[in-house]
């Protein structure tokens, strides 16, 4: 049984140093756990990945093969990936480790907003799967922004459809009372609807008062687990929550 953890956000929101300090602390913890770059236009990552789509597929060659820029060779390489989903699953399946921390594009609609995605996600293992979206905390600091992330959080559970843990990354950034007001709105609806209403104006207020009114009556909550990959702040927290997904609380490797 491999039980796949694909950590998905927007660009700069600290997927690939989660995927290195989050791997290591599972390790340290006696936890079998590999980790896949799925990112073919990384150009340096802060570890160094067990299984690595670069071994099949470059931005950079795609650039020289088709010439294409460097937007448009992104396009075409995360939908390639497909193709090697036969090779990337025989190196899981030889691997065979208990946790498996999939590291996906630094932009996030390549992955999520594209057929090959869900495909990838769908035919990556048979097992279990779930996914870690990251807020980030500097950018979810204003209201607006924060709403903003929860409709993309909604997004990429609507094309996945896999549980779901939302993880405020990056606490180290922000104050400990900014990381506590976020995790209030994230809480109780009230606070964040005050925080609208108080905070921002005009069409950017009516907007982000309806669109959060309109997930929550969807019946999506966005509890955060605060985490920092710099110092291991609520890696306790994520991994439970992780137990809870696919064991029912208990040890993933024992």
């Amino acid at each position: 049984m491999v039980f796949t953890v694909f950590i998905i956000g927007t660009a700069g929101s600290g997927k690939s140093l989660l995927t290195a300090s989050f791997s290591e602390w599972l390790k340290i913890n006696e936890q079998d756990v590999a980790t896949m770059n799925l990112d073919p236009g990384a150009v340096k990552l802060p570890y160094t990945p067990d299984i690595d789509v670069r071994d099949y597929i470059t931005v950079d060659e795609i650039m020289e093969e088709y010439g294409l820029g460097p937007n448009g060779a992104l396009i075409m390489a995360a939908d390639l990936i497909a193709s090697e989903i036969d090779n990337l699953r025989a190196e899981v399946e030889d691997i065979r480790p208990d946790i498996l921390l999939v590291d996906t594009p630094g932009q996030m609609e390549l992955f999520s907003f594209r057929a090959s995605g869900p495909y990838i996600a769908s035919e990556i293992s048979k097992d279990q799967k779930a996914i870690i979206y990251l807020f980030d905390s500097v950018f979810s600091s204003n209201p607006l922004n924060f709403v903003s992330n929860m409709f993309l959080s909604a997004a990429v559970y609507m094309r996945f459809l896999l549980p779901q843990v939302h993880v405020l990354s990056k606490c180290d950034l922000i104050s400990p009372e900014d990381v506590e007001t976020i995790l209030e709105w994230s809480e109780d609806i009230k606070a964040l609807e005050n925080a609208v209403n108080e905070r921002l104006e005009g069409t950017k207020r009516l907007l982000s008062y309806r669109l959060s009114r309109m997930i929550y009556r969807l019946g999506l909550s966005f509890p955060l687990i605060p985490v920092s990959a710099k110092t291991n702040l609520g890696f306790v927290e994520l991994n439970a929550t992780l137990e809870r997904i696919f064991t029912g609380g208990e040890k993933i490797t024992y």
